[in-house]
C-alpha cells in the first residue's frame, strides 16, 4: 500500500523523529518516541481503518510484535510508528537534506543500499510503500 507522505515530508524534521544516542544524548529513544506520539495528529498518515490494518501486517512481519501486541497499539502509537520509520528511512537515504539527491537515492535504493520505500509521483507527492 502506498501512502502519501507529502506533507510530512516536506514539513517535519525527521531528526526529532529518529535519533541516536550519539546524536542528542542517552534519552534519544525515549524524546523520540514521545516526539512522534506528540506530533501524531500533525501528520495524520494511517488515516484509515485500512491503512491502519495494512500497517500492523507490514509490522508483524519484523518479528518483533505479536499480533495482539500490534492489535493493542492505539490508532496514535500506530501512526508514531510509521512516523518513526518513515523519519529513519529519510535519514539514512539523505532525504532529509533541504535538497534531496533523488538520483541517488535511486541508484543506492537499486543496489540495496537503503530500503526505497520512500519514492516521488508524477504529481509531485511523496509516497511510501508499506506492503511486502
Amino acid at each position: 500500500m502506498e501512502l502519501n507522505i507529502t506533507h510530512f515530508f516536506n514539513d517535519a524534521t525527521p531528526m526529532d523523529y529518529s535519533a541516536s544516542v550519539a546524536e542528542i544524548g542517552n534519552d534519544a529513544a525515549r524524546a523520540t518516541w514521545q516526539a512522534a506520539i506528540d506530533d501524531s495528529d500533525d501528520y495524520p498518515m494511517l488515516d484509515s481503518d485500512e491503512k491502519r490494518e495494512e500497517f500492523r501486517r507490514y509490522v508483524k512481519g519484523f518479528g518483533a510484535w505479536s499480533e495482539n501486541e500490534t492489535r493493542a497499539w492505539s490508532d496514535q502509537e500506530l501512526n508514531a510508528l510509521l512516523i518513526q520509520m518513515i523519519s529513519g528511512d529519510m535519514r539514512e537515504a539523505g532525504l532529509d537534506q533541504s535538497e534531496p539527491d533523488w538520483d541517488q537515492y535511486q541508484i543506492d535504493s537499486e543496489d540495496g543500499r537503503i530500503s526505497g520505500n520512500i519514492f516521488r509521483g508524477g504529481d509531485s507527492n511523496i509516497f511510501y510503500y508499506i506492503g511486502e
